[in-house]
């Protein structure tokens, strides 16, 4: 079939065009022109409609990897969201004021949120979540426990470096310390915690974990003044959620025994 020189200046165009997509490195719009172009002629779309169409792909493939970069960064140990809890299934957790926090308003004003109570009741569960409700709002959230903290900075301390590890804590917009009380910190621990936890005071929300009591801390940590320090600082301005409700982890696992043993017995029957 011969080809008319319109029909070659379309081909050419249509190379250059996805040409000039590649170099300008919007290499998802570039795949897709092919598709936008079939699709706009068979829907008649406008060329601003069909422009239009083309860079929302490009915008939404550069999301996707801006999410999954904060994601990584974040360190969540789980990928739980709020949909994920079963606020039936843990009378001990205040629902509504877990809504109000999933608003992620306390981010705003640099408040911070303690989750207070024994293991197994859905803490860290809880302040997964809410991070991952940040990551996807576009901030920029890190999760560690009290223990890795003091770690990192006990090695940045002999390292030379303790001014970067300072800076690094101090960066997130969200940051999660869980298990606080779980474990004896080393002999510096309370005092780096202290550091981080004053570095962010009025700047950025922290999150924090713990089985100890806030009137327990001066005790559990050792040293009552950077117990009572760090109390200040973290309660100025602070959603305390106290949860004394039933194991949440334990009744996961029992409604996981019920279900294989349902499972057993169907197919025994």
């Amino acid at each position: 079939m011969n080809t008319t020189p319109m029909q070659m200046s379309e081909a050419r165009r249509f190379q250059q065009l996805r040409g000039h997509l590649s170099y300008l490195k919007l290499n998802n719009a570039a795949e897709a022109l092919n598709r936008v172009c079939d699709q706009a002629r068979a829907e008649g779309m406008s060329l601003t409609a069909a422009l239009e169409r083309l860079l929302e792909i490009e915008v939404e493939a550069t999301e996707a990897r801006k999410l999954a970069a904060r994601l990584r960064f974040a360190c969540l140990p789980e990928p739980w969201t709020l949909n994920d809890f079963d606020f039936a299934a843990q009378p001990g957790v205040d629902e509504k004021l877990i809504r109000d926090l999933a608003t992620l308003r306390f981010l705003d004003d640099a408040s911070n949120v303690l989750f207070v109570g024994p293991p197994g009741v859905g803490k860290t569960m809880l302040s997964v979540a809410l991070g991952r409700a940040a990551v996807e709002a576009g901030h920029r959230v890190y999760f560690t426990t009290a223990t890795e903290l003091a770690a990192k900075c006990h090695k940045a301390a002999l390292e030379g470096r303790w001014k970067s590890c300072m800076n690094f804590f101090a960066g997130p917009k969200l940051l999660i310390i869980d298990e606080l009380g779980y474990l004896p910190l080393p002999e510096d621990g309370a005092s780096a915690l202290f550091q981080v936890i004053n570095q962010r005071y009025l700047k950025s929300s922290t999150i924090l974990t713990t089985n100890v009591g806030i009137a327990d801390w001066a005790g559990a940590f050792g040293d009552a003044t950077v117990a009572a320090a760090m109390l200040d600082r973290l309660l100025h301005r602070a959603a305390v959620a106290g949860i004394d409700g039933p194991s949440y982890r334990l009744r996961g696992h029992q409604n996981q025994a019920e279900a294989m043993r349902a499972g057993v017995n169907s197919r025994v029957s």
